[in-house]
């Protein structure tokens, strides 16, 4: 076995320069490695995970109401409600009181407690409420809740004929956090088994299976260390981890797999002939381009997000980015080291094989061309090129049309899965006491000399609001002045769920109708209105404005992305329109999944989780969704355009491009179909949505996208798909060469 000739340093990308480093010293590459995982971990668990705060939630109209509020130190208190009801028949005085008394002694005994309210019974006399009124903010309230609850805990305990039970945003938002924990632990558990039998199908070896799941992991290890650290420039908004595993594990097998196949791919070339470092250097200088480039790609797609100025796609897209980061540096690190260190255990192996047996075994050359299989796939592509691509084009906008009518909302309450117990004492309470359900609160800000005539305003709008249908009756408002009298809140509440059209049209009547015709008359008077209508209301037309922006930018960047890399615009145009059809299709089947109620059919999903689209849900995949498929195209089209280059004729080169790349293409969208299928399995709605998308996304876009319909346009377009390449033209116009 004889080394390669090597090439002078200063000519190597600095790719092939590090991948040759880690594979002459593989130890010292690994180690670096381990600890680079084990220093980011250590250092984001010393600094902690930074949430982001109400103040980075607020947009709109309902922000400044926020704002406003604060600046009067008029914040929404932070407020448990602990319910108490019969387990059968009605709610007695007699059985009742003691409950109360117990509940409102051990509740003013808590630090955490500013005070307790007096009971309140429901209309039809079936439960009483007490308000707990929490200290601090309403944001920082969750870290505080557990000892309300133990003592409503302790309560229920002592007075077993009766249901004592704790709701409110507090405790909800604890009881969502740690679902979404058990859900992480859920979705770790299903894609790793699976995705260790696919990597054992494909390369039929527990060492070589062991690589990229090693390889993945730590690379999501390192990305959760470094997210905690990043968290206190750009808080994380509770989803960081989830995307980080979700998005770690199938870039990280991905890049591994792309990488080990052309390493074996020149092994079975030389026959034997090259030493594991020349092998490496050999992959490193194709692959390993192609694993950076890539990267970039999700990087730079992923980026557009912060254009949404929102901080939970701001968390998504930090997450991904630092993810992607970590997953190209262990390929170009740690991944040439391990394989040099299995060949040089393979060949000691074979040497001591040879030496019992006496003889070498003979290297087998091995193709890197399509087999059979694939050829048969490739054939209407590559025989009937024009007639392929009009009908997988038809086929794709098919899929693509009920997206046309998706629906969007906020994900909320309304929305979270009911295994909460939190969640369903919300269900119990809001039922007895439905003007609990929703309530607008309404800053109004105006001269200290005008307070008389904002509270004779706020009355006035207090009237209107009784004698209309849309809101509650009897319920009083809570009104709260600040010292200086320039700024009053009020509570109005609507009988009808956050989500509901009657609530929506409570608030657009409230602002404006109702507001301008009594608190618009004070002189100077300045007024806006919050709450969890206003703010879902307002989120939603602050990503709708911003969304034109995202996807602008997204579209320019990939063009001019994939242009640079293949030094072609026809490829740049190509793979525009192709990530449009790919997501297109994949929003028209989640319409037609969750929107539509197939989901809930098919798999018994809860009907909340399935009546509309999460907000976020469509711009966050757009944009994963175009870096993702870039994955797939950067590595294809590498694969042409090298046989291209080497004077092969474009429809022959096609031909070879994808299907040497076929096998590794079909294995990384197995794994990372599964890794996104695992999280249909998960509680939260928009995650279900999310991973059912890119799970049919990705199975579009390695099957159809790259299969059928870019090998079709590639073999029409000829020689002008490499249009306006120099260096193409004249190796096109050579006679064409034999595949090697």
């Amino acid at each position: 076995m004889r080394p390669v000739e090597p090439r002078p340093k200063e000519k190597r990308p600095v790719t092939v320069r590090v991948a040759v480093w880690s594979a002459r010293h593989p130890w010292r590459a690994l180690a670096g490695w381990l600890a680079f995982v084990v220093l980011c971990l250590g250092v984001g668990l010393a600094m902690g995970t930074h949430k982001a705060t109400g103040e980075d939630y607020r947009v709109g109209e309902a922000g400044r109401a926020e704002t406003l509020a604060a600046e009067a130190r008029l914040d929404r208190e932070p407020v448990e409600q602990v319910l108490i009801s019969a387990r059968s028949g009605p709610l007695t005085q007699a059985a009742a009181d003691p409950a109360v008394r117990d509940v409102t002694a051990r509740m003013r005994k808590l630090p955490e407690v500013a005070r307790v309210a007096p009971p309140v019974r429901s209309a039809d006399g079936r439960a009483l409420r007490v308000a707990v009124i929490m200290k601090g903010a309403e944001a920082d309230a969750d870290d505080h809740v557990a000892p309300l609850a133990a003592q409503t805990a302790a309560v229920q305990r002592s007075h077993p004929e009766l249901r004592v039970a704790e709701t409110g945003s507090p405790s909800v938002s604890v009881g969502v956090d740690t679902q979404r924990g058990d859900d992480l632990a859920l979705s770790e558990a299903i894609a790793l088994p699976v995705t260790l039998l696919t990597l054992l199908a494909v390369f039929g070896s527990a060492l070589m299976v062991a690589v990229p799941l090693l390889l993945a992991l730590t690379s999501i290890a390192a990305a959760m260390g470094l997210s905690m650290v990043v968290s206190h420039l750009q808080p994380d908004a509770g989803v960081g981890n989830n995307i980080i595993l979700l998005i770690g594990m199938a870039v990280g097998v991905d890049y591994t797999l792309f990488y080990l196949k052309r390493e074996r791919e020149e092994r079975a070339r030389s026959g034997g002939r090259l030493d594991p470092e020349a092998l490496v250097e050999l992959a490193a200088a194709t692959s390993g381009r192609a694993i950076v480039v890539s990267g970039l790609a999700v990087i730079v797609s992923t980026a557009t997000l912060y254009l949404a100025t929102d901080v939970v796609f701001s968390s998504l897209a930090t997450s991904t980015v630092i993810v992607v980061l970590a997953a190209v540096l262990s390929s170009l690190t740690a991944l040439p080291a391990l394989l040099v260190k299995i060949a040089q255990r393979a060949d000691r192996r074979a040497a001591r094989r040879a030496q019992r047996t006496g003889r070498r075994p003979a290297p087998r050359e091995r193709p890197d061309g399509p087999g059979r299989l694939w050829r048969a796939l490739l054939r209407p592509a590559s025989e009937h090129p024009a007639r392929t691509l009009c009908l997988s084009v038809l086929l794709m906008l098919a899929l693509a049309a009920p997206a046309l009518g998706m629906q969007l909302r906020v994900l909320n309450k309304d929305s979270h899965s009911r295994e909460i117990p939190a969640l369903q004492t919300y269900d119990r309470l809001t039922t007895a006491f439905p003007e609990l359900r929703v309530q607008h609160q309404i800053v109004v800000r105006a001269p200290a000399a005008e307070a008389a005539e904002v509270a004779s305003a706020l009355r006035a709008l207090s009237e209107r609001a009784q004698s209309d249908p849309l809101y509650a009756k009897g319920a009083t408002p809570l009104v709260k002045t600040s010292r200086d009298r320039r700024t009053t809140t009020m509570e109005l509440s609507t009988p009808h769920k956050v989500s509901s059209p009657e609530a929506i049209a409570s608030l657009d009547r409230l602002r404006t109708d109702h507001l301008p015709d009594t608190v618009g008359a004070v002189p100077g008077a300045e007024f806006a209105v919050s709450g969890d209508v206003a703010h879902d209301t307002d989120y939603l037309a602050h990503q709708d404005g911003k969304l034109p922006v995202v996807v602008g930018a997204l579209l320019l960047l990939t063009f001019l992305m994939t242009t640079l890399v293949f030094r072609s615009v026809v490829i740049g145009l190509i793979g525009v329109a192709l990530n449009l059809l790919s997501a297109a299709a994949a929003f028209g089947l989640v319409v037609v999944f969750f929107q539509h109620g197939l989901a809930s059919t098919l798999f018994g999903f809860d009907t909340a989780a399935t009546s509309a689209i999460g907000s976020r849900v469509p711009l966050f995949l757009f944009v994963i969704l175009f870096g993702l498929s870039m994955d797939y195209q950067i590595f294809v089209v590498s694969r042409i355009r090298e046989a291209a280059l080497r004077g092969v004729p474009t429809r022959e080169a096609v031909l070879h491009g994808v299907g040497a790349s076929a096998k590794v293409v079909t294995s990384a969208a197995v794994v990372m179909v599964t890794v996104f299928a695992s999280f249909m399995f998960l509680h939260l709605a928009e995650m279900k949505q999310i991973g059912f998308s890119l799970a049919v996304a990705v199975l579009l876009d390695a099957f159809v996208i790259r299969v059928v319909i870019l090998p079709s346009a590639l073999t029409l377009l000829g020689r002008a798909s490499w249009w306006p390449s120099r260096t193409m033209r004249r190796a096109q116009s050579a006679s064409a060469l034999p595949v090697p």
